[in-house]
């Protein structure tokens, strides 16, 4: 017994620290499925948000293969020697904006200039 004690204090066999409150059986069930409910509707929202993100990256592929297919048919159109009327149209509405003597090259030019001004070469 003299073990037990040391300068008057008496040891308590067991878990040291504060003890667990007496929680209530049926309390404590409800709070569990609560809490199994509340993650269920989280992990609803996820999908639900995860798959509209899917369906609109979809779309986004498809107009971008449309895109592809359209710009196909112009490369193959060209390489008949036939220029597709949308690039007419293209062509002209740019003509009309910049001068006729080297527009294109001055426009890479601008294009390197500024490339070179950010630090990029």
């Amino acid at each position: 017994m003299e073990d037990n004690k040391m300068a008057g204090k008496v040891k308590k066999p067991g878990k040291r620290g504060r003890k667990p409150a007496k929680i209530d059986l049926k309390a404590k069930l409800e709070r569990s499925r609560q809490s199994a409910r509340e993650c269920r509707a989280r992990k609803k929202l996820r999908y639900q948000y995860l798959e509209e993100l899917v369906s609109s990256k979809e779309r986004a592929i498809c107009a971008l293969r449309e895109e592809l297919e359209m710009y196909k048919q112009w490369c193959s159109a060209m390489d008949q020697g036939k220029i597709p009327s949308e690039i007419k149209a293209l062509l002209t509405g740019d003509e009309q904006k910049m001068p006729p003597s080297g527009g294109n090259k001055t426009s890479k030019n601008s294009k390197n200039n500024i490339s070179s001004s950010n630090g990029q070469s």
